[in-house]
C-alpha cells in the first residue's frame, strides 16, 4: 500500500484521482485545497488529513516523513499554471508525483523539471489516457502496419460546451489555462502526434475566446482541426440528441468511434504507474510544443485547408472582451 497526498482536492478532476488511488488498493493520508467544499472525499477517505493552507499542508506531510504513513506519491489536480510549482514541491517532499495533463504550460519548464528530477531522485508522471485507450492502441498499430509512404487525412472536432462561468474562473485566463488549445485539446494533440508521429507544419486559421481552429500537417498525416466550448457551434445532429459535447475524428473519409471506454482509464493510468509503466515528463512534451505553438502564433485566417467548422460565425464574448 502506497501513501497519498493530493493538491487540489475542490477540483473537477480530482475525484478521479480519488477513485484511482482506492482502487488501486492505496491511500490518502493528506489533501489541500484552497477551497472547502471537498465533501466528496467521505466517499473515498474519510480518515485523510485536509487542509485550506498551504504552509499548514506542507507542515502535516512533512512530519509524516519517517513514520508509516510517510507520502510516497502527491498527485496534482491544480489550474494548470500552477502544475509547476506543485511537481517541484511533490518531488522536494521526496515523493513521486502524478500530475494532471498540461503537464506545464512551456516546453522549457519541462528541461527544468528533470534537472529537479535528477536532484531528487524521484519522478514526475503524467496522465495521457488517450493512449491507454484501446482503440487509440489498435488505431496505432494499423497506422504502424500501413504502407510507409501513407499520409493519412484526418479530421478532429471537439466541442465541449461551457457556460459564462468559464470565462469568470482561472480557465478563461489564457496565462493560467494557456486558453482553448491547451485546456481542453492537449490530450487529442499528444494522441494524434503518438499515432501518427511529429509535427512538421503547425498552421492556426482562428483562435477566439471559444474556439480554435488550424491545421497540423504530421509524419503521416494531414489534421484539421476544431475546438470550441460554445455550444452555438454544436452540429445539428448533436443539438436534436441534447447533447452538450460533441467528438469525432474522421480518418479518409471514415468516422473513428473512441467515444466509449473512458469510464477506468485514470484507474488504469495509476496501475502503469505503480508498475513502472507510466508516462514521464519526456511522453509529454510533443504535446506542450504543438499547444505552446499554438497559443503563439498569428492566425492566418480562412486560407489554405482549414476545417469546414472554422468558417462558423463568431460570436461576441459575454463580457465583452
Amino acid at each position: 500500500m502506497k501513501n497519498f497526498a493530493l493538491i487540489g482536492a475542490g477540483g473537477y478532476i480530482a475525484p478521479r484521482h480519488l477513485r484511482a488511488i482506492k482502487d488501486t488498493g492505496n491511500r490518502l493520508v493528506a489533501a489541500y485545497d484552497r477551497f472547502d467544499s471537498v465533501g466528496m472525499m467521505d466517499s473515498f477517505f474519510p480518515d485523510a488529513s485536509f487542509f485550506v493552507e498551504q504552509e499548514l499542508f506542507d507542515r502535516h506531510c512533512t512530519k509524516l516523513k519517517h513514520t508509516e504513513k510517510q507520502v510516497d506519491f502527491v498527485s496534482i489536480c491544480t489550474p494548470n499554471y500552477l502544475h509547476d510549482a506543485h511537481m517541484r514541491y511533490g518531488l522536494r517532499l521526496e515523493a513521486d508525483v502524478i500530475c494532471e495533463k498540461p503537464l506545464v504550460l512551456n516546453p522549457w519548464n519541462i528541461d527544468a523539471l528533470q534537472e529537479v528530477e535528477r536532484e531528487t531522485g524521484h519522478h514526475i508522471y503524467t496522465i495521457l489516457q488517450l493512449r491507454i485507450h484501446q482503440a487509440i492502441i489498435e488505431l496505432k498499430k494499423k497506422i504502424e502496419n500501413s504502407p510507409k509512404d501513407k499520409i493519412y487525412d484526418v479530421d478532429l472536432t471537439y466541442i465541449t460546451s461551457r457556460g459564462n462561468w468559464y470565462y469568470t474562473s482561472w480557465k478563461g485566463d489564457i496565462h493560467k489555462s494557456g486558453g482553448i488549445a491547451t485546456n481542453i485539446g492537449v490530450h487529442f494533440y499528444d494522441m494524434l502526434s503518438w499515432v501518427f508521429g511529429s509535427v512538421k507544419r503547425n498552421v492556426v486559421h482562428v483562435c477566439m475566446h471559444d474556439r480554435v481552429a488550424g491545421y497540423l500537417e504530421l509524419e503521416r498525416a494531414r489534421v484539421r482541426y476544431f475546438l470550441s466550448i460554445n455550444a452555438d457551434t454544436l452540429p445539428v445532429n448533436a443539438v436534436e440528441g441534447e447533447k452538450k459535447t460533441y467528438r469525432t475524428i474522421n480518418i479518409d473519409g471514415e468516422e473513428f468511434e473512441f467515444s466509449k471506454g473512458f469510464t477506468e482509464l485514470h484507474t488504469e493510468s495509476y496501475k502503469d504507474i505503480l508498475a513502472g509503466k507510466g508516462f514521464g515528463i519526456e511522453d509529454a512534451r510533443n504535446a506542450i510544443n504543438i499547444v505552446y505553438d499554438i497559443r503563439h502564433a498569428t492566425p492566418v485566417g480562412l486560407k489554405g485547408d482549414y476545417h469546414p467548422m472554422a468558417k462558423l460565425p463568431l460570436v461576441e464574448h459575454p463580457f465583452g472582451w
